[in-house]
């Protein structure tokens, strides 16, 4: 499980960085950035699919919990956004989900 966390870790930092990178990009039209962006999007194809032992639904499932709370960390530290309360309920949704998915297959 260690194992397909730090995954699920190093796979959402690569795509919300990829996102950011393009959405930087996007905004001073700075071509090597979104460059970089799309090169770190197609890392994260690759590094979410290489634990082929989990269901990809499931899979999927868990990164999506994941993938919001780093997404959150992200908009803060890069954009100086603060989630909002709302974002927080509907956010612990989907942590609670993921936490779910993954308790639910043992």
């Amino acid at each position: 499980m260690e194992w397909t966390l730090a995954m699920l870790l190093v796979a959402a930092v690569l795509e919300i960085g990829g996102d950011a990178l393009i959405r930087t990009g996007l905004a001073a039209a700075r071509w090597p950035a979104i460059a970089a962006g799309g090169a770190a999007l197609v890392a994260y194809g690759l590094v979410v699919n290489l634990n082929r032992s989990i269901d990809f639904g499931k899979l999927m499932g868990v990164y999506i919990a994941v993938f919001f709370v780093v997404s959150q960390l992200v908009s803060f530290a890069a954009f100086g956004e603060r989630p909002s309360i709302r974002m927080l309920a509907a956010g612990s949704l989907i942590v609670i989900g993921g936490v779910w998915i993954q308790l639910g297959s043992k």
